[in-house]
């Protein structure tokens, strides 16, 4: 009976093994990437010059109100700086509208030389601009973000990528190459291959318990590789 089960477990063990053993060194590879470098360089924290904060006198901007009404279906005001002007951006339902916060005139969207210059004044660092593009699809990697937007790339073996609404030009997002590795092993480290955000999912689950299973028959067999002592049979 002992030996039967000893048998059994082997046979689990070595086949669950054959299956698991591939994506446990996945998750201890990419797990290690992700704990080795600061979490703060893998957000690109580094890329961004910090902004000094700015202030509009009550004297020299619009009532809000006023802005609010001036387009249908206004429902939210925020003050904002287009390069050196005030702004306003109002909520709408078919997007945020920009103003001038001095007279609620409509403003016209940043062109790519604006953009250019919100983006050098931006960036911490020395780096050229390589290209600009307006993006009327929003990348994978800024999955979840409003399209069109604006997309400045820089030099550099990390390609320091920077994103601006196309309405605003707020910075939106910033990326490189560290974070587009993280981002890749994230997604084969909890096995969510499609949109690298989902640890819940059926896959991981499944591996997870048969990871157990395999710590477990593992255990089990570890039980019978110890000897046993025989009783000495009492001398007549």
């Amino acid at each position: 009976m002992a030996f039967r089960a000893a048998l059994t477990a082997r046979r689990l063990h070595r086949w669950i093994g054959l299956v698991v053993g591939v994506q446990a060194l996945v998750w201890t590879l990419s797990g290690l990437y992700m704990v080795a470098i600061d979490l703060d360089i893998i957000h690109g924290d580094h890329l961004i010059r910090t902004e000094a904060p700015r202030h509009a006198r009550l004297g020299d901007v619009a009532d809000p109100l006023r802005a609010a009404r001036a387009v249908p279906g206004g429902d939210g005001v925020r003050l904002l700086w287009l390069g050196d002007r005030p702004v306003y951006a109002v909520s709408a339902p078919a997007g945020p509208v920009i103003l001038d916060a001095r007279t609620t005139a409509p403003v016209a969207p940043p062109t790519e030389d604006e953009i250019r210059s919100i983006a050098a004044e931006r960036f911490n660092g020395d780096a050229g601009i390589v290209e600009v593009d307006l993006l009327q699809e929003v990348p994978f990697e800024i999955r979840g973000r409003t399209a069109p937007l604006w997309r400045v790339r820089f030099e550099g073996w990390n390609k320091p990528t920077l994103y601006f609404s196309a309405t605003t030009g707020e910075l939106l997002s910033r990326r490189h190459e560290l974070w587009r590795v993280f981002d890749f092993l994230f997604g084969l480290h909890i096995m969510d291959y499609g949109e690298r955000e989902n640890p819940n999912n059926m896959l991981l689950r499944v591996f997870s318990w048969a990871a157990l299973t395999l710590t477990l028959t593992g255990a089990w067999l570890l039980l019978y590789s110890f000897p046993r002592r025989r009783r000495r049979r009492p001398q007549a």
